[in-house]
């Protein structure tokens, strides 16, 4: 069932998992599977499909990396990438769920969580932000709200939870020091993963463990690869889904109107920008 679905979305074979894959092949690899996720796209629309996709993961595994190879050629209407910051003083009073359920899916709507409501099994847990009372009821709910609010309710639910090695993250964060641009990925709550690795590690196991359930599975992404864990990522998100290639009615691009007697070339107003390149 699986090869036929790939051979019908005409999705080839990534290259084998031995190996560096460079990036000429990576890209060439996105490509076609860049080309299946505006296929997803349009049959979400048409079939007034919702799905929620949830990306866990250590600092520095390539939550974002991955999502933005997700979102490059897709509609922002249809993809849409939720990154909440940390919740307000008003926000801190509501049900713990209560501000991710504002941002699931209508239909037509697949919603990529970076980072989401397992923040309080994870990061609150470690640094002490939760009760261990709060802890403990959120651990046992979450299974029962996966199941009755989001995939009883028809919402797919796909859950990713992306690992690095501990020599991987240190030298990813050194790496970030170093660059310029990324120096906003780098927070001293980031940091204190590296300090408290095992601590984290202790943390994801429990919650895994607790909230790896038949209707809503955690799925497991070997990330020291970049590459290789974006392209078996989407590859998997791809394959879970039934999804079919839904016919576009493309439109025509119809002849220009013709020329009016007076009319110039150029807007006429307005102050052109320096040309530095």
């Amino acid at each position: 069932m699986l090869k036929e679905k790939q051979k019908k979305n005409e999705v080839v074979e990534a290259p084998a998992a031995s190996g560096k894959l460079s990036r000429k092949e990576f890209e060439k690899e996105l490509a076609k599977l860049q080309v299946e996720l505006t296929r997803l796209q349009d049959w979400v629309k048409d079939k007034g499909a919702r799905i929620i996709v949830v990306f866990e993961g250590r600092d520095t595994a390539g939550k974002g990396g991955v999502i933005s190879r997700i979102t490059a050629r897709t509609s922002p209407r249809v993809y849409r990438h939720v990154a909440l910051p940390a919740p307000s003083d008003r926000e801190k009073t509501q049900l713990f769920m209560q501000r991710y359920i504002a941002h699931f899916p209508a239909a037509g709507e697949i919603i990529l969580f970076d980072r989401s409501w397992y923040n309080r099994a994870g990061v609150e847990r470690v640094m002490s932000f939760v009760t261990d009372e709060d802890y403990e009821r959120f651990i046992a709910m979450v299974p029962a709200v996966e199941r009755e609010m989001i995939v009883n309710n028809g919402i797919i639910l796909r859950k990713y939870f992306l690992d690095v090695s501990q020599d991987e993250q240190r030298r990813r964060f050194e790496a970030r020091i170093k660059d310029p641009v990324k120096h906003w990925k780098l927070s001293p709550m980031d940091t204190e993963s590296v300090r408290r690795w095992w601590d984290y590690t202790e943390a994801y196991q429990r919650m895994i463990k607790a909230t790896h359930t038949s209707w809503a599975p955690w799925y497991i992404v070997p990330a020291d690869n970049k590459r290789r864990a974006r392209l078996n990522l989407i590859r998997h998100l791809l394959d879970s889904i039934p999804y079919k290639k839904v016919d576009v009615d493309l439109p025509k691009i119809p002849k220009a109107q013709r020329r009016p007697k007076k009319a110039t070339e150029g807007l006429g107003a307005g102050q052109p920008i320096p040309s530095h390149y």
